[in-house]
């Protein structure tokens, strides 16, 4: 049998008048229709010429639809390329620029600001998908046939590329195979016991692997249905929770529920798991929902390069502030940073993990995945962390210094880059900081020169526009100088204790 990711989710379903998709207004998607216009979304690509191996770059608005795209271009052998909906025009040139798609969907409303970018960087097709069902892409798909046989791929072959951004250099596109994806839904099947009678609550992004991969793959392969929200919504969340039995999110999801005066232990009652990640969860936050709610959060570790590495358990202890231990068929182990040697036991130091999820390696970057791996195949994954006495994994800290703000990872450099260049700016430093609602605030410290005229209100203007909302700035503060060691290098660290309270005062 082939291992594309499609044929082995179709060989699971054995009911396919089941409800795959019930939409927040109330439209409903079968297995039966999602298979349907799987066919003929990869039937439509095909016929504009994407051919196994070809990239599809979509940056549309969350909808059934746009899930079940993700579905037919697997199907088509081609290499799914999502994009976050925040990104703007210029953030966008270097993605399909780097990736060179086939075609690009986007949204009816920019196409007329994207179409020209996309045939200037040699695009294809430029096509369109809306939230209802309506754009280009789906008026060529309604005549394209139903029936589709899924082109045969290898284990190793991709299903995706998905960005990801660093602390260094040019943002990277993870290249995840077809055994990657399908290995890790599968296990994750079985370790969160997830069946055809689960329903998940899922208001996640689909741009991203928690709500694309991991949540989206899991329900697929286990042959349940979804209540599929376009966004955190806190009422719409309530209302669909009495008929949810499990709900994925991100660290602001329950934040922003316990701040409903609806949320009850009747009202989740039926509810069987509520899963956290991407962001780390306030031990507070942990204690306050099973306060509220009777039900103890299951905090999970995962990157977009190697989907999930390890899970609180399903039964036992779910200890907060730990991300539990490693999933079944993934090896991890904590290492000195600077030699690569095992540490022993409680000691601090990078995590690496290697197994069938971890990553392909980074597109068109040779250097830089040989850089990234052990010569015994682990992968580097730039966290820190130990392993307590009970064997549970804790993260504690980045070797790297990325952001993760409200499940969403900001490269600091990025933004660096654009207050740098505002007049009067000598130079700027980007920092994470514990932020309640949304796990990190993106933080910006400023050295003005004599002649230096900004303000914090004046930063957020001018890079509002520039970059995606997810990645500016929550507070700018400005400072004398920022402080370096005896090397050069600005203490990042101390600055992220200096202003640590900022946001829970």
């Amino acid at each position: 049998m082939s291992d594309n990711l499609y044929s082995l989710i179709r060989a699971r379903i054995t009911d396919p008048a089941k409800t795959f998709i019930e939409t927040g207004d109330g439209r409903r998607f079968s297995y039966g229709d999602t298979f349907e216009l799987a066919g003929r979304f990869a039937n439509t690509l095909v016929a504009l010429g994407v051919q196994p191996g070809d990239r599809v770059a979509v940056q549309v608005d969350k909808s059934a639809e746009a899930l079940i795209l993700y579905l037919g271009v697997v199907a088509a052998g081609a290499v799914y390329l999502p994009l976050n909906i925040g990104y703007t025009l210029t953030e966008l040139e270097y993605f399909i620029g780097d990736a060179e798609p086939r075609v690009v969907v986007c949204r009816p409303s920019v196409a007329t600001e994207l179409a020209p970018l996309a045939k200037r960087l040699g695009v294809a097709h430029c096509e369109t998908l809306g939230v209802q069902g309506d754009g280009s892409l789906m008026d060529k798909a309604k005549s394209a046939p139903t029936a589709f046989t899924p082109v045969p791929r290898g284990p190793n072959d991709l299903a995706a590329i998905l960005y990801t951004s660093g602390t260094t250099g040019r943002s990277k596109g993870a290249m995840l195979s077809h055994r990657n994806l399908y290995s890790n839904a599968a296990t994750l099947v079985d370790y969160w016991r997830f069946t055809a009678n689960d329903v998940l609550l899922h208001a996640l992004p689909i741009f991203h692997t928690h709500g694309l991969f991991v949540a989206s793959n899991v329900i697929l392969l286990a042959g349940a249905s979804m209540i599929f929200l376009p966004k955190l919504d806190p009422d719409e969340m309530i209302r669909h929770l009495p008929r949810a039995t499990s709900m994925m999110g991100v660290p602001t999801f329950y934040v922003r529920l316990l701040q409903h005066p609806a949320l009850t232990k009747d009202l989740v009652k039926h509810v069987r798991l509520f899963v956290s990640g991407s962001a780390p969860l306030l031990a507070d936050t942990h204690k306050e929902w099973e306060a509220r709610t009777g039900h103890r959060i299951l905090e999970r570790y995962g990157m977009t390069e190697t989907n999930m590495n390890t899970s609180n358990p399903y039964d036992g202890d779910r200890v907060a502030g730990t991300v539990g231990f490693p999933l079944p068929d993934v090896e991890l182990r904590i290492t000195d940073p600077e030699t690569g040697k095992p540490l022993v036991q409680g000691e601090i130091g990078m995590i690496e993990v290697k197994g069938p999820n971890v990553f392909q390696g980074y597109w068109r970057m040779p250097e830089k995945t040989a850089a990234e791996f052990r010569a015994d195949g682990f992968f580097i994954t730039g966290d820190l962390g130990k392993i307590d006495e009970r064997g549970y994994v804790h993260i504690v800290g980045r070797g790297k210094d990325l952001v993760i703000s409200g499940g969403y990872n900001v490269y600091p450099k990025e933004v660096e880059t654009e207050i740098d260049g505002l007049p009067g700016v000598i130079e700027s430093a980007v920092i994470g900081v514990n932020h309640p609602d949304f796990g990190e605030g993106v933080t910006a410290v400023v050295v003005g020169g004599k002649d230096c005229k900004l303000d914090e209100a004046a930063v957020l203007k001018a890079l509002d526009g520039r970059l995606a909302k997810f990645k500016l700035p929550k507070r700018v503060f400005f400072v004398d100088d920022l402080p370096r060691n005896t090397m050069g290098k600005v203490q990042k660290n101390l600055l992220r204790e200096q202003y640590k309270d900022i946001y829970t005062r």
